[in-house]
């Protein structure tokens, strides 16, 4: 037994003024507690209980050890509550990270309307496009698209983030409209250089057929919104998630090309330091998110500020 366990059951015995009592809450017997408290007399060499038939009454010495040990004893509970009420509550900080296009466009407006219906939670957004360790930065949980590496990180997979072939309607109407992946190869493709083979973009034709067709382009970049600025200002075709192309869909600032083809969906994930013992900040917020990237979820992202 440890020297906490031993204080408080000192503490306890002094509490009570019985040796029996003390072993029925700690689930022990009698002649255990009774030596637990002499052998702290023996490791103090001091005397620190008078035992008598009526019971137990402290001495000069014990009544000084008494006060300390109570303070040690309710400290320590108090360090465990604060934690275990962190751990069930949802409260205190919230560290998230994301990639810039899709903490910008997505995980803003997201987070905002979690910490409306979490008011005890302060939110720390983290957006960076390499990759990031979640210990070593300090980030509780991030969302990252595509397919996660093996690893001992905690992870929930929250839905897919769809893309599209988009080129404005100037441009499609001065070099003409693409009607089968091949015809790719003769227009301008505006290059998302973060994607491993980005020279190369891979579809789905309509009848399921797999195709690559190799691009070129004049402008390449790892920002999508330089790419989606590039397409459009007339300047080629573009590569995109269709959660940055939307709002320009929408508006007709750009249209969607090569409809009856499918590029490759990313898989979007919440990944967490560890599995085990998940606070439950971290349990609510992935909690919320699943709910928010069901079919065309691009379309009802909430409001930020």
């Amino acid at each position: 037994m440890d020297r906490l366990d031993a204080m408080h059951m000192f503490v306890r015995v002094v509490e009570t003024g019985s040796f029996t009592k003390v072993a029925q809450e700690f689930s022990s017997t009698q002649p255990t507690v009774t030596k637990q408290v002499a052998a702290m007399e023996a490791r103090l060499k001091v005397r620190l209980l008078n035992r008598n038939t009526r019971g137990v009454s402290l001495t000069e010495a014990g009544a000084l050890y008494y006060e300390k040990c109570k303070r040690i004893v309710s400290d320590v509970a108090d360090a465990d509550n604060v934690v275990q009420v962190r751990q069930t509550q949802v409260q205190g900080q919230l560290r998230i990270g994301s990639s810039v296009a899709f903490g910008r466009r997505v995980l803003i407006p997201l987070a905002m309307d979690f910490m409306k219906h979490n008011p005890q939670v302060q939110v720390d957004l983290s957006f960076e496009d390499r990759y990031t360790d979640l210990v070593a930065q300090g980030i509780d949980v991030a969302l990252r698209l595509g397919k996660l590496a093996d690893s001992s990180l905690g992870a929930r997979m929250l839905g897919v983030n769809p893309w599209v072939l988009v080129a404005s309607p100037a441009y499609l109407r001065k070099h003409g409209t693409p009607r089968r992946p091949s015809d790719l190869k003769e227009h301008s493709a505006l290059i998302y250089s973060s994607v491993q083979g980005n020279d190369v973009w891979r579809l789905r034709n309509a009848s399921g057929e797999s195709v690559s067709v190799p691009v070129t382009g004049r402008l390449r970049s790892n920002n999508l919104s330089a790419l989606l600025a590039a397409a459009r200002s007339h300047m080629g075709v573009a590569a995109l998630p269709r959660y940055v192309a939307h709002e320009s869909l929408k508006a007709g600032r750009v249209v969607e090309v090569l409809k009856t083809c499918r590029l490759p969906e990313q898989e979007i994930h919440a990944v967490y330091p560890s599995p085990r013992l998940v606070p439950q900040k971290v349990q609510s917020f992935i909690a919320f998110l699943q709910g928010s990237f069901d079919a065309a979820w691009w379309e009802n992202l909430p409001q930020g500020g």
